[in-house]
């Protein structure tokens, strides 16, 4: 360790001098020890470089240390404390290399730099070889356009239900991000039926906008369109065709009941719901997927009260979209009430036009 020992007194009097160069000095030796001996270190011995090299870096200018950075930045290993305190620099020379390219460091650093740091340390994060979901939450949900549209462009990065939720909803307003978002391998089906919907109904608008004597038939041509589109999604995903088999075997037995919808929308299982919900309305299942992932929860109320559902039922359902983004876009006391208001006989006489309709749609 004798060495290490005289480093660390070459430092206690570089820092004390003032001398510039010869902190710089020190520092080189410091870099060229570490990275000729990384692989061969004790604990005790990446400690003592960690304490060097912490106290060089507070002590020299922004060149030096985005020049240190640089080289971490291309390192298997680094001492943690020195990796910490690049990462979360306020400059983006010092921080970026390390935060793009520096593959060991750990999610919480990220998290605390994604959370606290510019739109600039974001967008060097989100072009990281692999982003986990903690990460990748903070990313969509605090960066701008740019920094949304990197990270669903990277196919390292991994999304959780609110970092997909987030997006479809940023998705709505953004062109180029509704772009990326609906290209993006593994998007769960739910998210990408919801991205579409708002997606047709802006297109709707323009198109009624620009001859509004044929709107009606532009509606009926995008819900055939639609309704193409849902289905093309469902004969692609393994876990529709083993949703639906287990919910025909329910209701060949006589087991399908509300209950049952409930215990699926509890468990957040989209495809059971979706299509025992089908099967027990007689309504076809884009129609119903459609009710379900509605930016509004009228359609949801018809279908639920015409069988006689509990509005205990409509909150879990409602849930599955609304959860990953807390719910604040559902005032649940307003759906309650509107939910009392709706008389059984109006729904069922409501759902009765949703089934001509939807056979209209189909034929």
């Amino acid at each position: 360790m004798s060495t290490y020992a005289t480093l660390i007194d070459e430092l206690e009097t570089a820092v004390a001098s003032g001398e510039i160069g010869r902190r710089a000095n020190v520092m080189q030796r410091v870099t060229d020890l570490f990275v000729s001996n990384s692989g061969r270190l004790s604990d005790a011995q990446i400690a003592v470089f960690d304490d060097v090299m912490i106290r060089l870096l507070k002590e020299t200018n922004d060149k030096a240390r985005a020049k240190f950075g640089q080289l971490v930045a291309g390192l298997e290993t680094a001492p943690p404390g020195i990796v910490r305190q690049l990462a979360l620099d306020d400059s983006i020379e010092i921080a970026g290399p390390v935060l793009t390219r520096f593959d060991q460091i750990g999610a919480d650093i990220l998290v605390e730099s994604a959370t606290t740091k510019s739109q600039e340390h974001l967008l060097a994060i989100s072009k990281r070889r692999e982003i986990p979901e903690s990460v990748t939450d903070v990313l969509v949900e605090r960066g701008n356009q740019q920094v949304a549209v990197s990270t669903t462009e990277n196919p390292g990065a991994s999304f959780s239900e609110f970092g997909y939720a987030t997006l479809v909803g940023r998705a709505e307003t953004d062109g180029e991000l509704a772009v990326c978002v609906w290209k993006r391998p593994g998007l769960p089906r739910q998210h990408l039926l919801t991205l579409f919907a708002a997606a047709s109904e802006t297109v709707q608008r323009e198109l009624a906008a620009v001859d509004p004597n044929k709107s009606e038939e532009i509606k009926t041509l995008i819900a055939r369109a639609r309704n193409e589109l849902q289905s093309h999604s469902r004969e692609a995903s393994p876990q529709y065709s083993t949703a639906r088999a287990h919910v025909e075997s329910l209701r060949d037995s006589g087991a399908l009941s509300e209950s049952r919808i409930l215990t699926f929308a509890r468990a957040k299982q989209f495809d059971e719901t979706s299509i025992a919900l089908s099967m027990m309305c007689d309504l076809p299942e884009p129609a119903v997927e459609r009710a379900m992932t509605h930016s509004q929860f009228d359609q949801l109320l018809v279908l639920a009260r015409s069988i006689g559902f509990s509005f205990q039922t409509v909150k879990a359902i409602l849930s599955m979209r609304t959860e990953a983004a807390d719910g604040s876009d559902v005032d649940l006391k307003q759906v309650s009430e509107s939910f009392s208001k709706l008389g059984p006989e109006t729904a069922k006489k409501t759902l009765q036009y949703y089934r001509l309709r939807a056979r209209t749609i189909l034929d």
